[in-house]
This record gives C-alpha cells, sequence and structure tokens, in this order.
C-alpha cells in the first residue's frame, strides 16, 4: 500500500495557468505518468492548457466541476499567498480527499480559518509552505525533484523542503530507497502534523524504517515523540532516524519558516533532540548522514 498518493491518483491543480503551476504540473507529467486531470480557474473554464511539449489538460471553472468530471481525488494548490486559502476552502467544499498546498506566505490568520474548516471536513490537507508528497515511480505531487526518488522501505516526513531532498538522497545512496516522502511544511498553522505522518508509516507493511526531519519552534517533535513511546508500548515499532534544523539558531530568531522560532523558553533543538532519542530515534550529527545513521538504526534493531 502506498501512502496517501499512488499510481491511480487523480490531481487537479488550482493555479495551473501561472508561470510555477505550469512549470510544476509539467515536471509531473513527465515523472511516470502522474495523473493530472485538469486544471481550474473561475474564469477560464472550458479552455485548455498547454505544456511546453504539447501536454494539454482541460480547465475548469470550480473544483466541484473538475472533480466531477474527472474523478479527482486529490487537487494541488499553486495560487497565490492573497488567494491561497480560499482556494484550499474551495477544494475543502468539494470533498477532496487530498489536497497539498505548496504556496508559501498565507497569513497565519488565513490558515486559522482554513483549519478550522478544515478540522470538520473529509479532507487531508499537506502544506501550507511545503514541497509535497512524492511516492517513487508512481506520483508526484509538488515540486520534488524526481530523479534523486528510488522505489524502496523508507518513510521520510519532514518540516523542511530541502532536507526532504537530503533524506531522499541519503537513503537512495545508501540503497534502501523510499516508499513515500511528505513534507508537511514550515508554517505555525497547517494541515497534516508529524503525527498524523508517523501513523501512515507504522501502518504501513511496505515502510520498514522512517526519517523524521524537524526544526527549532513548536512542539511537534516532542509530541511526535512521546506518540512513538506510546505506540512502542502497544508493541508498533520502526528503526527510525531524525535530525533537528536550527540547532545553532539564537533564541527569538526566526530561520526560514515562519514556525522555526524559539520563544518561552520551548521549541529549542536540544529538547527536541533529547526527545527524539528517548523515543528511540537515532538523531544524525548533520543531514550529509541521514542515510548512514538510518542504516546504522536498521542494524541495532
Amino acid at each position: 500500500m502506498s501512502i496517501l498518493i499512488d499510481k491511480n491518483t487523480k490531481v487537479l491543480v488550482q493555479g495551473l495557468t501561472g508561470k510555477t503551476g505550469t512549470f510544476h504540473t509539467e515536471q509531473a507529467l513527465a515523472y511516470h505518468g502522474t495523473k493530472m486531470v485538469g486544471g481550474i480557474h473561475p474564469k477560464k473554464g472550458g479552455e485548455t492548457w498547454t505544456g511546453a511539449k504539447g501536454e494539454s489538460l482541460p480547465i475548469f471553472a470550480s473544483v466541484a466541476e473538475g472533480k466531477e468530471k474527472t474523478g479527482a481525488n486529490a487537487s494541488v494548490v499553486y495560487v497565490p499567498p492573497a488567494g491561497a486559502a480560499e482556494a484550499i476552502l474551495e477544494a475543502i467544499e468539494a470533498e477532496i480527499p487530498l489536497i497539498v498546498c505548496i504556496t508559501e506566505g498565507i497569513p497565519v490568520m488565513d490558515m486559522v480559518k482554513v483549519k478550522a474548516r478544515l478540522d470538520r471536513s473529509t479532507s487531508r490537507l499537506i502544506g501550507p509552505n511545503c514541497p509535497g508528497v512524492l511516492t517513487p515511480d508512481e506520483c508526484k505531487i509538488g515540486i520534488m525533484p524526481g530523479n534523486i526518488f528510488r522505489k524502496g522501505s523508507v518513510g521520510v516526513v519532514s518540516r523542511s523542503g530541502t532536507l526532504t531532498y537530503e533524506a531522499v538522497f541519503q537513503t537512495t545512496n545508501v540503497g534502501l530507497g523510499q516508499t513515500t516522502a511528505v513534507g508537511i511544511g514550515g508554517d505555525p498553522v497547517k494541515g497534516t502534523e508529524f503525527i498524523d505522518v508517523l501513523e501512515m508509516f507504522l501502518a504501513d507493511d511496505e515502510t520498514k524504517s522512517i526519517i523524521m526531519i524537524g526544526e527549532i519552534g513548536g512542539s511537534a517533535e516532542e509530541d511526535a515523540a512521546q506518540f512513538l513511546k506510546d505506540e512502542a508500548k502497544r508493541g508498533r515499532k520502526k528503526p527510525m532516524a531524525g535530525f533537528i534544523a536550527g540547532r545553532t539558531a539564537p533564541a527569538g530568531r526566526t530561520m526560514g519558516h515562519a514556525g522555526a522560532v524559539i520563544s518561552g523558553g520551548k521549541g529549542g533543538a536540544e529538547d527536541k533532540i533529547a526527545a527524539m532519542e528517548s523515543a528511540g530515534i537515532k538523531v544524525s550529527p548533520s543531514p550529509a548522514r541521514l542515510g548512514t545513521t538510518l542504516v546504522e538504526a536498521i542494524k541495532a534493531k
């Protein structure tokens, strides 16, 4: 079983006609035939999008229309920050099962409204401000570079886009490969947290080991560590490696992501590392050693 997406996933693109949406849709179509089935634009319904290599997709006036006519079960949002929250809400109202929002810079209060609606829905949101989701050789939603992936046994979940790629590259290099990589995003208010993805990886028979990459700020890593401890007591445990970005960041300084800020004595790297190690995660000293660290964790199982 694949996590979140597979070769049967049908994807609508919100923001297809923009430069970013066009580029990454072309990349997705080129990746093992990811099923991109249409674009959404309220003023361009009935038109056709054409890619650089002659690819074409129908454009629908709404997500609901696109879902009805294509059977889409996923949507990816490349809409600029001012309109991205409304785009997510439209996908929620259309009952799209999986919504992936790549957009960076969405106002926090906009996302608070989205989260409130999301919690009353059947949809799952990945992001915003994330690189997306990729299941090797099956489906690519978002901006991850497909060429570094190799089908295998490692589940990757990360708050950092760049470090997601590093974890994938490292696990490919040591011959393990990946089941699915999920970039959950670095914003303080987002749709999916570590625990949600870890639950899926623990339940997935094909995922034999896990890499979790966190950052300073918030308590998501500590929450995930407690979740893993509780699951281990129930007999559910897999070899894990981890990394925390921002170890040298000064208190009060935001480092790249809006959610990566230490305040009130909470969210520091050392506390997160200690929590992860107490949950049995082998923490890598650097991103460049994630692959070998996971190999060590597997051998020590």
